[in-house]
């Protein structure tokens, strides 16, 4: 039933009125790209998401780049997901606790985001919440082939994105001590797996150089899931004479493990090097689901008003999470609309003008929608992504660019919103100070994600 549940919301609204964001391009961009294209492309840039893109670049060859194609497999995979949470706590608590996990799985913000976007997450998350399970059936049976498919499951989760790594760390807080040998070797196995990708992407970490250290409200949302998840833990045990079976006390742990390590992990090294991003390490909300399942099950179990209660409580959690499901269906949930931007472009420049990108991530409407080019000629680029085998493409040296927009009576400015931060270089600056001496601004333009403003001479606005 969770899983049916997950397909079935991830299919509701999936085509958002065919909006894509700025990642999503990316994957439409470089999927899109023949093989040795793309190869060499990975050797340069994001090799940390080149299985995935080539797992798209086949769906694409075979069904097309509709947005449905694109978004299809995450659907599946937090369906698939779903399932998974809910095999892992009927395994260690029952049915019961088993669907309620699996149905709080579905429910959660994080989950129906992100089953809805062409990235990895949702299929990181179906991996290692599958190598999860096949750890627990693992240390109960201690079989070779049980081992070798939760290694397999969890190298193939790290391939696609290698912060899957970090669900080893709380994989480890329920291996038996009888049994830590064979999970050692099982853990050596993934991360000599995956020691060439680290390389690869170490040597491109300025793939995530745009990113902040972590914010204080990340830490407080964090702190807050922190005491739901604590707050599971005391209702699922409350009132036992026992600390309950040996799968239980394991469900307790694994759930806090998965939620909490991670999570906290990537925290932790990103205050030596901005790291954290939610949806790196999305599978993490699988730990609170089973928390959270566990408790609603011992509650179930509890008496007629304290039923009553739990049944009230989760009818009103479920309506509060309403207008955030129908929000995440609107094109406007996401950041960055490249959809927008290029409907934008389209409409503003003249076939005469000149366009200036402030920003080089602006360019990615061009990766959803190479085939639509906007008119007017784009003034520093040199080389486009295709043949320089890059997102954006390459652009041409400061004293060029000045030259070109001089040479114009009129430019269109993309840039990203104030308060976003955007590329310091001597090309940037040259774009800006060329603006402020020769033009003025004749007009601006917001889309979701980006600001559009016209320049020209000045008195010919």
């Amino acid at each position: 039933m969770p899983a049916l549940l997950a397909l079935v919301l991830g299919l509701w609204g999936l085509r958002r009125d065919g909006a894509v964001w700025h990642d999503e391009a990316v994957t439409i961009g470089l999927a899109s790209r023949g093989l040795p294209d793309l190869w060499r492309t990975l050797e340069h840039i994001d090799a940390v998401h080149g299985l995935y893109y080539l797992l798209m670049h086949g769906l694409f060859g075979v069904f097309g780049t509709d947005v449905v194609v694109l978004r299809l497999p995450s659907v599946l995979a937090a369906a698939a997901a779903a399932g998974g949470v809910a095999m892992i706590g009927l395994h260690l608590a029952g049915p019961r606790a088993g669907l309620c996990a699996g149905i709080v799985f579905v429910a959660l913000p994080g989950v129906q985001r992100y089953a809805q976007e062409g990235r990895s997450y949702a299929l990181v998350c179906a991996l290692v919440v599958w190598a999860t399970y096949a750890l627990v059936r693992a240390v109960e049976r201690d079989r070779r082939g049980v081992w070798a498919a939760y290694a397999a499951l969890l190298l193939t989760a790290c391939l696609v994105h290698e912060f899957a790594v970090l669900a080893l760390a709380a994989h480890a807080l329920v291996v038996p001590r009888a049994m830590r040998r064979t999970f050692v070797a099982a853990a050596v196995c993934v991360v000599v797996g995956i020691t060439p990708l680290v390389l690869v992407s170490m040597r491109q970490s300025t793939q995530v150089g745009w990113l902040d250290a972590t914010k204080p409200d990340e830490y407080a949302h964090f702190s807050l899931m922190m005491g739901v998840a604590l707050a599971a833990v005391w209702i699922a045990t409350a009132g036992r004479r026992s600390r309950g079976t040996a799968c239980e006390q394991r469900l307790v742990v694994l759930g806090l493990g998965l939620f909490l390590v991670p999570t906290g992990l990537l925290m932790l090294l990103s205050l030596a090097k901005p790291l954290y991003l939610d949806r790196y390490v999305l599978y993490g909300v699988a730990g609170i689901a089973l928390l959270l399942g566990a408790a609603f099950d011992r509650v179930l179990r509890s008496g007629h008003r304290i039923r009553a209660g739990a049944v009230v409580s989760a009818v009103i959690a479920c309506a509060t999470l309403v207008p955030t499901a129908l929000d995440l269906r609107t094109p406007a949930s996401r950041s960055d609309d490249m959809t927008a931007l290029a409907a934008a472009l389209r409409e503003t420049v003249r076939p005469d003008d000149g366009v200036v990108y402030l920003s080089v991530k602006r360019r990615a409407w061009e990766l959803a929608e190479s085939g639509r080019p906007v008119r007017g000629v784009d003034l520093a680029r040199a080389r486009d992504p295709l043949t320089s085998h890059s997102l954006y493409g390459t652009e041409v040296a400061p004293g060029q660019l000045r030259a070109r927009m001089l040479a114009r009576h009129r430019i269109v400015v993309v840039a990203s919103p104030s308060g976003v931060a955007v590329e310091d270089s001597a090309l940037v600056r040259v774009k800006r100070d060329t603006l402020a001496d020769r033009f003025e601004a004749c007009g601006k333009r917001t889309v979701d994600g980006s600001v559009i403003t016209v320049y020209a001479r000045p008195g010919r606005c």
